[in-house]
């Protein structure tokens, strides 16, 4: 079988991409191991949640998966108040200063890959390999490919990895990367808390990780705290009760007393960055691409940009007649390189600045915090990439 397009990964990014594509006369193909779960006949919540920015939002609602969410999952958030480990830092973003809506909106990450699965399912020119994995690429000239495991072999002039941080795509295609720990695990949980949120996200930088709590609908919030490891283990196994004391004493009591809703679960943090986005035939996306530190919210955004960029590439020149021609590729690559880097660059310095224990730094984060509150013109620019 003869494609275009094959997209290995089936997230959101990967899929995004597919859908950004899906009334283009390309022949498009999606190769996921794992159809996304389906969503629950109860009104449970996913314990993993997505914070997407106003132009991710524009993105999915150009591509037809934002018409599929369920509106009353959607929170919007109008105000950020962030504080740094010394109570008197303090910075506060406003979707009203900022001239927006909103400066984000935070959907569970099962519903949003629902919608994007059924954007896909409806496309004439998507055909699913799902569940399914390939055993073999082989690279040719004008094509790449693919063994499957079923013994299907598929042929593109275009493949594109989406298949994660581990990716198998990019290792095979021998590009290398730079990667750290940050030694810190991603706890997530859901709670209902006391005090209404009025669509506050908050967020506190503390010396032992970086803990976030971001509003959902209803008197809900989750929980995103980027904990040292050893925080992470212990956060990990307290029981509900002792969970949401420490939660809440961590968080200034500032919504009052909590209640779990979701079971705590966590991820490994992790810098991850592929030496080159594009090889002839290959373009990666998403954290296949690079991974950032979660304390800005923006690694979703990151990918979705990718696939907004990389579709507008595919698009413009489609009259080229072939995909991967390597000329596109490149330009997709020049495209993104500065949005990754700067935000490399700004999650990461700001991890190593608030994980110092060195006094003279601590004093200088802070003070950078409050001056910064204090300059509504900067805060605005430092908004203005956010809500890209």
């Amino acid at each position: 079988m003869k494609f275009d397009i094959v997209v290995i990964g089936g997230g959101l990014v990967g899929a995004s991409l597919l859908a950004a594509l899906k009334d283009s006369g390309l022949r498009l193909a999606l190769i996921e191991s794992r159809p996304p779960a389906p969503l629950p006949a109860d009104d449970s919540w996913d314990g993993r949640v997505y914070a997407i920015s106003p132009g991710s939002v524009a993105f999915l609602h150009a591509c037809g998966v934002w018409q599929q969410m369920d509106a009353a999952r959607v929170t919007p958030v109008h105000e950020m108040r962030v504080h740094g480990d010394d109570s008197a830092a303090r910075i506060d973003f406003s979707a009203y200063e900022s001239g927006v809506p909103e400066l984000a909106y935070i959907i569970e990450n099962r519903q949003l890959q629902h919608a994007v699965w059924e954007t896909l399912s409806e496309a004439e020119n998507v055909q699913l390999f799902c569940p399914a994995q390939y055993d073999s690429l082989t690279w040719h000239e004008s094509y790449v490919e693919l063994a499957l495991s079923d013994g299907t072999v598929l042929q593109t002039a275009l493949l594109v990895g989406a298949d994660g941080v581990n990716s198998r795509v990019r290792e095979q295609a021998g590009i290398t990367m730079d990667r750290h720990s940050y030694y810190q695990t991603g706890v997530v949980a859901n709670f209902e808390v006391e005090r209404p949120h009025h669509h506050i996200a908050y967020q506190w930088f503390r010396r032992d990780g970086v803990l976030a709590l971001l509003p959902l609908p209803g008197k809900r919030v989750s929980m995103v705290w980027s904990a040292n490891t050893v925080l992470a283990d212990e956060l990990l196994t307290l029981s509900p009760e002792v969970l949401c004391e420490q939660v809440g004493r961590a968080a200034e009591h500032e919504l009052g007393m909590m209640q779990l809703v979701t079971s705590q679960r966590g991820f490994p943090l992790n810098f991850v960055q592929a030496k080159s986005l594009v090889k002839p035939r290959l373009a990666l996306i998403g954290d296949a691409a690079h991974g950032i530190h979660p304390l800005a919210g923006q690694g979703v955004n990151l990918g979705l940009r990718d696939a907004r960029e990389l579709a507008d590439v595919l698009l413009q020149f489609d009259e080229l007649g072939d995909c991967g021609e390597f000329s596109l590729l490149r330009c997709y690559e020049r495209n993104r390189k500065e949005d990754i880097l700067a935000m490399q660059w700004v999650t990461d310095g700001l991890q190593k600045l608030f994980g110092s224990e060195d006094a003279a730094i601590m004093r200088i984060r802070n003070l950078g915090l409050g001056m910064t509150n204090r300059f509504p013109l900067l805060k605005n620019r430092l908004m203005r990439h956010a809500l890209s």
